[in-house]
């Protein structure tokens, strides 16, 4: 049986495969019979709401493909993409207000699935200024671009050597773990817009705990690393692309100098 394109059929494969699970496997997650699932794959059966929504589950996909996974089966979205603005996620943006206040003095930033900034401490505008962005672009900050572009950041590291090529590993796995087509276009743009990149030394790399970012600024090097939180049960489209990435200092000329510029 032929499977037309963006038919559910042809988009739960795809989400199998791209998850690397065999129809057993997923099967087994989704607690259905792997013969249900064959036929859901070729066509043969026609997915209720609920067993699109418990499938979706079971391969960990993201909100926004969910709804493509609904109606690409017939039925209407399920969950709603909401303007941060809105009343109803008040607690939202109290959340990610705290979450970056407590970061002071160090920075850390909200951004959205494409690396866009939508929010951001004080101690991020000293970081993220260094990009060289126009203070009256209109346009999205977005961080990917200013790590990887050679005008931006990037001028900046000292240990391009590690730090670039992860990067450009992470926005790769993460683009793919979205599953959209236009994500993943983007970041391999970026990626070839940035140039040849550092070769990555695994055996280095792999004994780091965290990845570092080394900075020189006029004679100052800053030692930072990153961790990035999200949303543990996200309902809305908006709340499940939001992370928020966090700096850290790793070592104390980095404590002191962040410090010493929130007491100025």
């Amino acid at each position: 049986m032929t499977v037309a394109l963006n038919t559910f059929p042809q988009l739960c494969r795809q989400w199998r495969q791209s998850r690397h699970l065999s129809q057993l496997a997923l099967a087994e997650n989704a607690e259905i019979s792997q013969r249900h699932l064959s036929w859901l794959e070729t066509g043969r059966s026609q997915p209720s709401r609920e067993m699109v929504l418990k499938l979706a589950e079971a391969l960990e996909v993201p909100l926004r493909e969910r709804n493509t996974l609904l109606l690409a089966a017939g039925y209407a979205p399920y969950y709603r993409e909401s303007n941060l603005e809105e009343p109803h996620m008040v607690h939202v943006r109290a959340a990610l207000g705290r979450a970056l206040q407590q970061q002071e003095p160090f920075p850390a930033v909200v951004v959205d699935r494409s690396w866009n900034q939508v929010l951001g401490n004080k101690a991020s505008e000293l970081l993220l200024g260094l990009s060289g962005r126009d203070a009256n672009d209109p346009g999205p900050f977005n961080l990917a671009e200013a790590t990887l572009q050679p005008g931006g950041l990037r001028r900046f590291i000292t240990n391009p050597e590690i730090a670039l090529p992860l990067f450009g590993l992470r926005l790769r796995r993460e683009a793919l773990a979205s599953g959209e087509a236009s994500v993943i276009a983007r970041v391999e743009a970026l990626i070839r817009s940035a140039g040849a990149l550092p070769e990555l030394d695994s055996g280095t790399a792999s004994l780091l705990p965290v990845l570092p970012i080394e900075l020189a600024l006029d004679g100052l090097r800053l030692s930072l690393f990153s961790v990035m939180s999200t949303f543990g049960t996200p309902q809305d489209v908006t709340t499940d692309e939001l992370r928020i990435e966090s700096f850290y200092p790793a070592d104390d000329e980095t404590t002191a100098f962040f410090e010493t510029i929130a007491s100025t």
